[in-house]
């Protein structure tokens, strides 16, 4: 019996210097680093811009514009909300591209600062003003929630048309609505 509470003993305080060795070593996993939603789009990997010769583009921010220039042509043809476009549908019918390149870059812009690019700023009218008509005359009426809904659609036609993986495309709608309360408006 003195040989068995013996090896238990000795056992017990094997386990012990074992469970104290072991708490005392470095963990050999990294700590887990989430990347931004841009860093995902390729961050700030510079490549060429197909949309000006010569020029370099950080790789999110091409992804980024890509989706939202695919957005405007989609909400163009999205008979639920391309009324509150009227002025910029016009201009783009007439060949005047100057209302289409300055949404393109604003909202390009506001999509990189909102998913996390370090290298751009939004300097556009606040969410609010921007889809209020009477602070911003391009805007034809006051978005409802059943308009967000559309336009986040669109966004997902949009970013599958650039084949973004769905689980990049979850990420952009979430923060797209969180602007819901600011943009529906009526």
């Amino acid at each position: 019996m003195k040989k068995v509470q013996t090896v238990f003993l000795i056992t017990a305080i094997m386990a012990a210097i074992g469970l104290l060795g072991s708490s005392c070593k470095k963990s050999n996993t990294a700590p887990v680093i989430v990347q931004t939603l841009y860093d995902s789009l390729g961050g700030t990997t510079m490549v060429s811009d197909p949309a000006v010769q010569g020029a370099m583009i950080e790789k999110g921010r091409l992804g980024i514009r890509s989706v939202v220039d695919s957005a405007i042509f989609v909400i163009a043809a999205d008979t639920n909300i391309n009324r509150y476009f009227k002025v910029l549908l016009q201009e783009v019918s007439s060949g005047n591209m100057s209302g289409f390149n300055a949404l393109s870059k604003n909202l390009t812009d506001f999509f990189c600062v909102g998913t996390g690019a370090k290298n751009f700023t939004y300097s556009g009218k606040d969410m609010v003003s921007a889809h209020n008509p009477a602070t911003n005359p391009r805007m034809n009426g006051k978005a409802m929630n059943d308009d967000f809904d559309s336009f986040i659609n669109d966004v997902v036609i949009a970013a599958k048309k650039n084949r973004l993986p769905d689980y990049l495309i979850a990420r952009l709608g979430t923060i797209i609505n969180s602007l819901r309360s600011q943009v529906v408006q009526a």
